[in-house]
């Protein structure tokens, strides 16, 4: 049993050390986020399963908190709405779920974050499609490949694994990194120019 437990932290350090590789895209979706924010877009969050999970964690260190007081920034995961879930599934299908959300809600100074572990669920794909027709920025969470879901987004984050508990596990420290940054970037005592050195550092 220890050796199992041991492999498991091992190889998630190792899927950690090789997202450094994507760090540059993970800045690059950090300044999308800021623009939107500034501008009065706001984060809109969706998956399924354990990706649900993470839309929901990340929405809710931008509504709340992450480390620092400040004003609440504006994100939703559109996972939380059993009723809407459950309408939209029962009369067009579980394909159309955040589709239909999309459309009803998303503008074009939002950004959207679509996350998927394989690239390939046909609901997500379906939102990001949605997305896109809005005029929204979007950005995807992916694993290794990317599948069918990196090409249809402004910018893919491909966790280098094709191992779904890593890829998970990945995709929540990217929310942190993401959620740590904007914070600090909109703290209430964080000046213009504060907020200029911070996103320069990024880079």
């Amino acid at each position: 049993m220890k050796e199992s437990i041991l492999r498991s932290i091992e190889e998630s350090i190792a899927v950690s050390e090789l997202l450094k590789s994507e760090a540059g895209e993970i800045a690059t979706a950090i300044e999308i986020i800021i623009e939107s924010i500034k501008n009065h877009g706001k984060l809109i969050l969706f998956g399924n399963g354990g990706s649900a999970a993470d839309a929901q964690h990340i929405a809710a260190e931008f509504t709340g908190k992450y480390l620092l007081e400040r004003n609440p920034m504006p994100a939703i995961a559109l996972t939380v709405n059993t009723s809407t879930i459950t309408a939209i599934g029962n009369d067009y299908g579980f394909d159309h779920v955040f589709q239909r959300q999309l459309n009803a809600l998303c503008n074009p100074t939002d950004v959207t974050v679509a996350i998927s572990t394989s690239g390939n669920s046909r609901n997500v794909i379906l939102g990001a499609h949605a997305s896109r027709m809005r005029g929204a920025r979007s950005i995807a969470l992916t694993g290794k490949s990317g599948g069918s879901l990196a090409g249809l987004v402004d910018l893919a984050i491909k966790v280098p694994s094709e191992s779904t508990p890593r890829v998970q596990e990945s995709h929540l420290l990217i929310g942190h990194i993401i959620g740590e940054v904007v914070e600090r970037v909109f703290a209430m005592e964080s000046s213009e120019e504060d907020q200029r050195q911070i996103i320069q550092r990024i880079r």
